[in-house]
């Protein structure tokens, strides 16, 4: 019989976005989700499979309505875009999906967020 789960899920998600939202995805190392988290590697695994696919969830949940007027959203978006999207079907849909909402000003506001890095 498996152990019943010891974390929040939801914690753990927003936990990791933060780690992804600063480091990236390719920087970001599993330590670091395990440091920012709490779990163990065998905890992380078991509940989220990879890496990848706690960010495809930390994405996910990011790009849910609302995500244009949250600046850490925005990032995770241009990580995606940057980092991911090229080689990654899932995220580039995600991605693909989450644009409308910005409507035309798509453009004005990932570069405001870059430029936003640069100061």
């Amino acid at each position: 019989m498996a152990r019943p789960r010891t974390f929040d899920e939801a914690d753990v998600i927003a936990r990791a976005a933060a780690v992804f939202g600063t480091l990236g995805f390719n920087a970001t190392s599993v330590d670091d989700l395990l440091n920012a988290t709490g779990l163990q590697r065998g905890s992380l695994y078991k509940a989220f499979g990879s890496k990848r696919h706690l960010f495809e969830l930390v994405l996910a949940q990011a790009l849910a309505p609302g995500w244009t007027s949250r600046p850490e959203s925005i990032d995770l978006l241009i990580i995606a875009l940057k980092e991911m999207a090229p080689q990654d079907a899932a995220i580039k849909l995600l991605c693909r999906a989450a644009l409308p909402e910005a409507g035309d000003g798509i453009a004005g506001l990932l570069g405001n967020r870059l430029l936003h890095h640069l100061d």
